[in-house]
């Protein structure tokens, strides 16, 4: 249906109207942040100049933006480039970063434009738009089926394409404005990074947004936002307060979860299944975990509000074992002797064996009771076996 419902004069109404969102260059542009893989280019096949996303003018034709040089080329133009305007999300009748329902209004040689209404938008309306404001949105031929026709409303995700027009896709993201997913990192740039999120255009996340600096490969846990600059981004702040506290998670029951933040001052935060929230608590040092980590660990507790408190440690009678094997192999490192008496500064055990202080006495007792160390005066020795 859709070869049959294109014709010429919309094919010309298409080529005549310059919204201030496109301009008449066919040269080819960068994808944003100074992406330029394949990847983030169009697969619809028409010049930059026929494709302007529908946005408004504004009345005083296209403005050259409030950021400064390096902004601009930071977004992927060219030197004398007209900037794009930014999306105003206040007013736009079409959203970035959502699933949401659009009417086919025309066809177009290269695909047909979508609207909130079954009614075209008008040359008037295009021109008297707001700047930014997103009245209609292109949907790629590629994406475009043969049963297709206008008036039809179809479930779509619309984003910024590689040169920051609207575009619209029947394909969906693995994560949408206000939601947060794992992200696994496909490249980084000088700016940050670039992750797959299931689209042809990788999504970006500024440095500024990061925990920590991640490498390619790494799957991180983030959440969709939209930046000052009007695009879509992804960001690792902020992601402990979306997680769900109704897990169906009980004491001492076996997890799995990504580190999502090394805290400071409480601990080493954690999303169970990534959407349950859960912390390692500060008193159990695990200076070797990344953000991005995935860990087996053991619900120690449920606190009132439904968080989850975890730990990679077994339970105490089984850990008690361990870290006394740990700590009767070490006697042997050190000669039989360990040059620190069990009344030592907390700081003075953990740095020589890696344990707590309780930890660590709990591991000596069960050694002294078994009578393979020896006590005097504090001083911990191996004992002489008979």
């Amino acid at each position: 249906m859709y070869d049959k419902e294109f014709n010429r004069d919309e094919n010309k109404e298409h080529r005549d109207h310059h919204s201030s969102y496109g301009h008449a260059s066919n040269r080819e542009h960068r994808g944003s942040y100074g992406h330029g893989r394949s990847g983030g280019n169009h697969s619809y096949g028409h010049d930059s100049g026929e494709h302007h996303g529908g946005y408004g003018h504004g009345g005083s034709g296209a403005r050259r933006g409030s950021y400064d040089h390096k902004d601009f080329e930071h977004r992927g133009g060219e030197k004398g480039r007209r900037p794009m305007p930014a999306y105003d999300a206040k007013n736009s009748p079409i959203k970035l970063g959502i699933i949401q329902k659009l009417y086919v209004q025309r066809f177009v040689e290269f695909g047909a434009y979508l609207g909130v209404t079954e009614e075209k938008v008008t040359k008037d309306e295009k021109e008297t738009a707001p700047k930014g404001v997103i009245l209609e949105v292109l949907l790629p031929r590629n994406e475009l089926s043969e049963e297709v026709r206008t008036g039809e409303p179809l479930d779509v995700f619309v984003y910024l394409d590689s040169s920051d027009r609207p575009v619209a896709t029947l394909s969906k993201p693995k994560l949408t404005l206000d939601s947060f997913a794992p992200l696994t990192v496909k490249e980084l740039s000088n700016f940050g990074a670039f992750l797959d999120w299931g689209l042809p255009k990788d999504l970006f996340m500024p440095f500024g947004e990061m925990k920590e600096h991640p490498r390619e490969g790494e799957t991180v846990l983030v959440r969709l936002y939209i930046d000052k600059s009007g695009r879509l981004a992804a960001s690792e702040k902020d992601i402990y307060k979306m997680l769900s506290t109704d897990s169906p998670y009980k004491k001492d029951d076996d997890v799995t979860g990504r580190v999502y933040e090394l805290g400071v001052d409480f601990g080493i935060f954690v999303a169970v299944d990534d959407k349950y929230s859960a912390m390692i608590p500060k008193s159990e040092k695990h200076d070797e975990l990344h953000i991005g980590d995935v860990i087996n660990a053991r619900v120690m507790d449920v606190k009132e509000d439904g968080k989850l408190d975890i730990s990679l440690r077994d339970k105490a009678y089984v850990e008690i074992d361990n870290d006394a094997e740990a700590l009767y192999q070490l006697l042997d490192e050190y000669g039989g002797v360990f040059p620190f008496t069990e009344k030592a500064t907390p700081a003075v055990i953990e740095r020589e064996t890696g344990l707590s202080k309780a930890a660590f006495k709990r591991a000596i007792g069960r050694l002294y009771k078994e009578r393979k160390i020896t006590l005097n005066n504090g001083v911990i020795r191996k004992a002489v076996e008979e």
